[in-house]
């Protein structure tokens, strides 16, 4: 296991309906972070196949119009399939600079969306992925929600790496799943720009004594604007979504960001051993737990509409 390395979060904007540009883009960053030494790169929620923030689909309390549903329906088409040839573009680039890449896509899957967050690995390409347990108030219109069968925290030489998008972190038995499966390197792709998401960051990183690597989006209006009827405006300088992309360390010292300035690769050095250091007094899943008074169960099993037996048809 490496001791220490560089890690880096991607602060940029995704290509709304074209995730083949954006699979480009974020290849053409994978290749400029690792250049500069970065061994692990984050990318933002929904990097491939787009956030579309300030988008109604359509949708009133009680009424569904048919512009809802072609908004849907265009957005589905810019989904991506995960043996598609944008998440090839990925595994290429990753392939070629050896390096650790977590990235948020919208996956198509049936006819149902679901934001997901992609692990890749240099030597064996796409290995894992974690769907979003809970989408978000009007997300809940357009993606699926996803189960405990995907909640991986991987062993690498890069150290535990697990992944929790944006609101999900506000769920506290689900950051306890993950401080129970060890989690070092917390991975917190999300479409949050608020003032306060770098205070929850801190938080993580304090609780679960683990090194937290945010990464948002640095969208402008006009790079949206022929994409999404918007509630947001017309102006093509309106910031949609401005960042805040951070990297802390497991005492809560902020090591990167927050940023919002625009697009940015953000870095800081990782050195393993503060993981373990900073559970000296307090491993929330270990010495400061009291299983005598609290305990968390978890499914992680597969949860299936439809239960073959004997195969398909």
């Amino acid at each position: 296991m490496s001791p220490s390395y560089k890690a880096a979060v991607v602060q940029a904007a995704s290509s709304p309906h074209d995730p083949q540009a954006s699979a480009d883009k974020a290849a053409g960053l994978i290749r400029e972070a690792a250049a500069a030494g970065a061994r692990l790169i984050v990318f933002p929620e929904a990097f491939l196949g787009g956030y579309p923030k300030g988008a109604s689909f359509g949708t009133p309390v009680g009424m569904r119009k048919p512009e809802g549903r072609a908004d849907y329906q265009r957005y589905y088409q810019g989904a991506v399939d995960l043996d598609g040839p944008e998440v090839a573009a990925v595994v290429e680039a990753v392939a070629e600079t050896e390096a650790f890449v977590v990235m948020g896509v919208i996956e198509r899957d049936g006819g149902t969306l679901y934001c997901t967050a992609l692990f890749f690995d240099g030597a064996r390409g796409l290995i894992a992925k974690h769907r979003k347990l809970m989408p978000t108030g009007a997300e809940r219109l357009i993606w699926g929600f996803g189960d405990g069968s995907t909640l991986p925290v991987i062993e690498t030489s890069l150290g535990r790496i697990g992944a929790v998008i944006c609101w999900e972190n506000y769920m506290p038995m689900l950051r306890m799943a993950m401080y129970d499966q060890g989690i070092g390197i917390y991975c917190a792709p999300t479409a949050d720009d608020r003032d306060g998401w770098a205070a929850t960051m801190q938080h993580v990183a304090l609780e679960g004594r683990c090194f937290v690597l945010s990464a948002c989006q640095h969208i402008r209006r006009g790079a949206y604007a022929a994409d999404y009827d918007c509630a947001l405006g017309d102006d093509p300088d309106t910031v949609l979504m401005r960042g805040g992309s951070m990297i802390v360390a497991p005492l809560g010292e902020v090591l990167a960001g927050p940023d919002y300035s625009g697009e940015t690769i953000l870095y800081a050095d990782i050195d393993l051993s503060a993981v373990t250091r900073g559970k000296y007094d307090f491993d929330v899943a270990g010495h400061y737990s009291r299983p005598d008074v609290f305990q968390l169960s978890v499914n992680a099993a597969p949860q299936t509409p439809v239960a073959w037996k004997g195969g398909k048809g």
